[in-house]
């Protein structure tokens, strides 16, 4: 059965990550991932600057508020801290939004020190468990940089389909990009799941 999201504060778990609505205290976290240019190489914009770190933040928050809710930043955070200062530290972001009532795009990125650890997966699945159930989404897609390795065998591995090439999709770090598009289906999903 498929419950409905009901529009309150966002926290889900996964197997090794959590996921919960951002904070301004997590500036340090979004200056982390939006201000590293090993990070920002693969997304869609080029590094930020600490003003406009703190801008995107303020937007993110004010963006879970809307109602009704097309935007759903989350904040990722190891479910195991491996130090105690660690404690609930910003290590990702993932951004699932709403682009017509049955559909959503997905955006993922962990912060540079924290990748080749498993959060990046464990994240996208856990954001594809609420997009297909709580939000009752049927097509969820992930535009991926052809020079992005990791994120393409991630969105593979996870079972995304290769739909093609979108040409010039995105300008940043002064040149124009090509994405690569992958979508996956809430049938595909269940059965994902169930295998």
């Amino acid at each position: 059965m498929t419950t409905r999201h009901t529009e309150g504060p966002v926290a889900l778990s996964g197997r090794s990550v959590l996921l919960r609505e951002f904070t301004l205290a997590d500036l340090d976290g979004v200056r982390g991932l939006v201000g590293d240019d090993r990070v920002t190489h693969f997304l869609s914009f080029t590094a930020r600057s600490e003003e406009q770190s703190r801008e995107l933040l303020h937007t993110i928050v004010e963006e879970a508020r809307r109602r009704p809710r097309t935007e759903y930043y989350l904040a990722v955070t190891p479910q195991e801290q491996v130090d105690p200062t660690d404690s609930d530290r910003v290590v990702g972001i993932t951004r699932l939004q709403r682009t017509h009532p049955h559909s959503g795009r997905l955006v993922y990125a962990i912060a540079h020190a924290y990748q080749g650890r498993g959060y990046a997966g464990d994240a996208v699945r856990t954001v594809l468990d609420f997009a297909f159930g709580q939000l009752g989404l049927h097509r969820v897609t992930a535009a991926v940089g052809p020079d992005n390795r990791a994120g393409l065998a991630l969105v593979e591995r996870v079972g995304f389909t290769r739909e093609g090439v979108l040409r010039d999709h995105v300008h940043t770090n002064g040149a124009w990009r090509d994405s690569v598009l992958y979508s996956m289906l809430a049938p595909e999903w269940r059965a994902a799941r169930e295998a």
